[in-house]
């Protein structure tokens, strides 16, 4: 049988090297999602609206972009 400071350690081991795995797991899978579908910029605004047909002008394109930051 084992003494209770030694359980006591090998849980706490276990549990560092989890988050430590954990942390650097999510770290990679966000950076691959950001990858994949990156976030929306002003050139992308301006492309939407070119593809309905309309020349936007800065201030509607900075109007969307603020309208988006506050849909956050």
């Amino acid at each position: 049988m084992t003494p209770w400071w030694q359980t006591l350690l090998y849980c706490l081991l276990t549990l560092i090297v989890g988050l430590v795995i954990g942390f650097f797991a999510a770290r990679a899978y966000f950076k691959k999602q950001i990858k994949d579908n990156p976030p929306i910029n002003e050139k992308m605004i301006r492309a939407m609206f070119m593809q309905m047909g309309r020349k936007p002008s800065e201030s509607q394109i900075r109007a969307v972009m603020n309208s988006m930051k506050n849909q956050k």
